[in-house]
């Protein structure tokens, strides 16, 4: 299988969520074997939304992750960079405000938010820092981050076969449920090349924020990040 362009512009990534919108969800449980639920749960219970509260519910997609945090009694916020996942979430989802936005230029004032979380798009900003530090600014001081992205097995006999799968079977799936299969080979690729769970600790440490831990899911596929925003900013 030839290596994925993982250099791709903001713009390129933005159209491949475009193409795979309308069946993004089913694809996601299919191809995460149906962990995609139980990864959902474990958000929202590291983000304890409260009434009243505001969150910014960054790479929300259709707005699947964004419902239980209105359910809540939270004023969410779901913001994508793909217009074509917007499109189908304000189909799907009236009620919620959806906002176009790019990571690393939120349309939002400084200090907006109570709570910012991102889920399984921080690997499809083009910088990374730049939007933890894009995060930051939008959340108030003592305000909350939980960042929920694919991350490294911590057993490595698992950490190979999971491996395997990404590189063969995820693009082989991805062929009989997704619309743009080969939008999954580019996403395979960026989670083989993402940080660790300490690596990507360390990134929001030094991009505004502090007491930063995490938790593994699934054996560590997935890893939660949980940080406090700094009084004094990036």
């Amino acid at each position: 299988m030839a290596r994925a362009d993982l250099d791709k512009a903001p713009a390129e990534v933005a159209a491949m969520f475009d193409d795979v919108a309308e069946r993004y969800d089913l694809t996601n449980d299919v191809l995460a074997l149906g962990q995609t639920r139980r990864w959902r749960a474990a958000v929202v219970a590291a983000v304890d939304p409260q009434p009243g509260e505001r969150i910014l519910d960054l790479a929300a997609g259709t707005g699947t992750s964004s419902v239980p945090f209105a359910r809540a009694g939270a004023t969410v916020v779901p913001a994508d960079f793909s217009l074509g996942m917007l499109q189908v979430g304000h189909r799907r989802q009236p009620g919620l405000p959806f906002v176009a936005g790019d990571g690393m230029r939120l349309p939002f004032k400084a200090g907006a938010f109570d709570v910012a979380t991102i889920s399984f798009g921080l690997r499809n900003i083009q910088d990374r820092r730049a939007g933890l530090r894009e995060l930051a600014r939008v959340v108030r001081p003592g305000g909350r981050l939980v960042v929920c992205e694919f991350s490294h097995p911590t057993w490595p006999p698992f950490r190979t076969a999971y491996t395997e799968y990404l590189m063969k079977a995820l693009p082989s799936v991805a062929r009989r449920t997704s619309s743009n299969p080969e939008a999954y080979v580019y996403l395979a690729e960026s989670i083989r090349a993402w940080p660790d769970q300490r690596a990507l600790a360390a990134d929001v440490a030094e991009c505004g924020w502090e007491h930063v831990k995490w938790r593994d899911l699934t054996f560590g596929i997935v890893a939660l990040h949980k940080a406090v925003r700094a009084e004094e900013g990036p």
